[in-house]
């Protein structure tokens, strides 16, 4: 999962054009943090997966590898 996680964070944050950064502010972490995301050296906790999730408009089981479908049940 871990390795999926990371994969499907920078493949949503390279199709935004946005930075490590940027999604860090807006999950309001540490870039350093949001970049270990990416490399997986850490996991982030729930919350901050369900705002990443809410940020990219995708599905928590999109981020996760759960599916493919990246759309959100509303």
């Amino acid at each position: 999962m871990r390795k999926i996680l990371a994969a499907r964070l920078r493949q949503c944050r390279k199709e935004k054009g946005l930075t490590q950064r940027e999604v860090a502010i807006y999950c309001n972490v540490a870039e350093n943090t949001y970049q270990n995301y990416e490399l997986m050296t850490r996991e982030p906790k729930l919350e901050i997966v369900l705002e990443i999730a809410k940020f990219f408009d995708v599905s928590l089981d999109y981020l996760v590898g759960r599916t493919d479908n990246r759309k959100v049940n509303k």
